[in-house]
């Protein structure tokens, strides 16, 4: 997950794509960048109510990707071994695990320590929802996004304001699943990768 600098050039091509991958399909267009929508996503066809007066309803042709129930789980034999023993989910930090909406969050922290600490939310984020949030990031804050496995994901690093190290946010979305991770002096190669792989097999 360590954002790497982008030539300008490259910049603009991975917004575009990822832009791109946002917005709906036309009609009868083939190739391009792999949809942010993703290839298991719920599509739906518009089927007519019964009775006067009802509106189009919208039926789900696929299953919603499940949403994972623990934070050791997600990640690789490797990743966890660069976390080392870093406690996870201190109630010093608030709310963790799996919330009541079905959302999990992620801490992993030392209580006693001043920074180094990294966080992940991963929840239900609706197409466009996503689609307007990632593009305020990268039109308002500077991210850089691009496509790849099947999704969106949008990443940006700055220095610490406190301390002499690194802050960072990544974000990957895909079929309606958002995997929201924030972090300070704290990247394990590989993390985000790690978990889109669990969650997407």
């Amino acid at each position: 997950m360590k954002t790497r600098s982008v030539a300008v050039a490259l910049t603009v091509l991975a917004l575009a794509a990822a832009l791109a991958a946002c917005s709906p399909t036309t009609p009868g267009a083939s190739g391009g960048s792999p949809s942010a929508t993703g290839s298991g996503a719920a599509s739906a066809t518009t089927t007519p109510s019964s009775g006067k007066g009802g509106s189009p309803t919208p039926t789900p042709t696929s299953t919603p990707v499940a949403l994972p129930k623990d934070c050791t789980a997600i990640l690789s034999a490797d990743v966890r071994s660069q976390l080392g023993d870093i406690p996870l989910n201190s109630p010093a930090f608030g709310p963790s695990g799996v919330q009541s909406d079905g959302s999990l969050i992620c801490i992993w922290a030392d209580p006693k320590a001043d920074t180094t600490r990294i966080t992940t939310t991963i929840s239900r984020k609706a197409r466009g929802e996503a689609l307007d949030m990632l593009n305020g990031l990268v039109k308002i804050e500077g991210y850089s996004c691009y496509t790849p496995d099947k999704g969106t994901r949008c990443e940006k690093e700055w220095p610490d304001p406190t301390y002499p190290v690194t802050d960072g946010r990544t974000l990957f979305w895909r079929d309606d699943v958002l995997i929201d991770t924030r972090y300070s002096n704290l990247a394990p190669t590989g993390y985000t990768s790690s978990i889109v792989a669990s969650v997407f097999p």
